[in-house]
């Protein structure tokens, strides 16, 4: 069980890194902008959907060896990224669409949950950073 630990956390770990560093930015480089919206409103359900199926069989397997610690931590880490997919995404495709449509106050809601987005992915890299470190001690 806790190679399969090891095994779902590194994958996840490792397309969050992937999707941050490469997806992300090639779809604003090389795309015009309605094309890359279009690109990142079809990726990011999916993309949020794989991360939480990872953490939860990262999470049951780390159950499954006894690591208490870890396995909370992948479960608060799937909790938290279906709370993004189901409902931050769909706030900020609305404001998005808002702000396009020439509402300012929903622009600064845009970016302010853009940012949180951000913030929280970022420290769910640190959280599996930290739960590969310690199911691979």
């Amino acid at each position: 069980m806790l190679t399969l630990g090891v095994f779902a956390t590194g994958l996840l770990l490792g397309a969050m890194v992937f999707f941050a560093a490469i997806v992300a930015p090639v779809t604003f480089t090389a795309l015009d902008a309605p094309n890359a919206a279009r690109h990142t409103r079809a990726t990011f359900p999916r993309y949020y959907l794989y991360l939480a199926v990872l953490a939860l069989v990262a999470g049951l397997a780390a159950l499954g060896a006894g690591r208490l610690l870890e396995s909370a931590l992948m479960a608060a880490m799937a909790a938290s990224t279906l709370a993004l997919r189901q409902v931050l995404m769909p706030r900020l495709n609305a404001w998005r669409d808002a702000e396009l449509a020439g509402d300012a106050a929903a622009g600064k809601k845009f970016s302010q949950g853009h940012k949180a987005s951000v913030a929280i992915n970022l420290a769910q890299m640190l959280v599996a950073a930290q739960v590969l470190f310690l199911l691979a001690n």
